[in-house]
């Protein structure tokens, strides 16, 4: 969570903001911090290319997370944690990272580590992850399956 609370303070913006206004802001902070503004000044490039890359990484990251990519790939994510089972799991300083049968990773974020400890002791995780995880926080897709390339 502390991430996404990081990437939108670089930004300026909320939960709200529509993707349109976040490329907005994008644009202007890459102008604004672009390294070639300061060819005469190695201080001040090194640190725009510092900030130019966090700013980079960030969008990528709230663009993935953002409610209207969630929109655009809502049918293969809804058949993936439905149909597919849990073939991998890791939960990392409140990032769960699951990996269903057909290839798809998803990063949760904000999961304490008591519900992970739950669901690792449940009988049946996929079960569990679908009641407690899915819809109930933040995510965004890691890996695509083989047949989203296609």
């Amino acid at each position: 969570m502390k991430r996404i609370v990081d990437y939108r303070k670089i930004f300026g913006i909320d939960h709200n903001t529509p993707l349109a206004e976040l490329k907005l802001k994008y644009r202007g902070l890459i102008k604004e911090w672009h390294p070639d503004k300061f060819p005469s000044d190695e201080e001040k490039r090194l640190e725009a290319e510092h900030k130019s890359k966090s700013i980079i990484e960030g969008y990528h990251f709230l663009v993935s997370i953002s409610p209207e990519t969630h929109a655009l790939n809502a049918e293969h994510y809804l058949a993936t944690v439905t149909d597919c089972s849990i073939d991998d799991y890791e939960w990392k300083g409140q990032t769960l990272k699951v990996t269903f049968q057909d290839g798809s990773t998803y990063e949760y974020f904000g999961v304490p580590r008591s519900l992970y400890i739950k669901m690792v002791n449940s009988s049946t995780q996929g079960r569990f992850v679908r009641r407690h995880v899915i819809n109930a926080y933040p995510f965004r897709n890691i890996s695509k399956n083989l047949a989203m390339k296609a």
